[in-house]
């Protein structure tokens, strides 16, 4: 069993890479959020602090991206993006070999993400 959730999470990492290189304005805000409820229930389930650290900063860009008639706030949906691109990538650091090139990968595309949104 724990086989099979690390192969999803892998599979899941790689989809998520693939969707973010697209660019951010080629997701629909649904596959957006639907994508982010899936992270936060896997990070949230780890019993892990700092992938529970991870889930509640997943918890806070799903808020502002579910603001509704508020608008989307680019700044904080950026400042968001950028937080999280900074946490997978000191999560690259300790993960296991396998996972660091793409943990740092999706870093990466979060910090670009978020500086695009944030005018940086």
């Amino acid at each position: 069993m724990a086989d099979e959730q690390l192969l999803s999470g892998a599979v899941h990492l790689a989809q998520t890479i693939h969707t973010l290189q697209r660019g951010l304005t080629s997701i629909p805000l649904s596959d957006a959020i639907l994508n982010i409820d899936t992270w936060f229930d896997q990070l949230q389930r780890s019993g892990i602090p700092d992938l529970q650290n991870v889930a509640r900063e997943l918890g806070n860009l799903q808020s502002l991206l579910s603001s509704g008639d508020a608008g989307l706030d680019g700044g904080a949906i950026g400042a968001s993006l950028s937080m999280l691109g900074s946490q997978a990538t000191e999560l690259a650091v300790h993960a296991d070999p396998d996972a660091q090139a793409e943990l740092r990968t999706l870093g990466d595309l979060l910090l670009q993400a978020g500086a695009s949104l944030s005018g940086q």
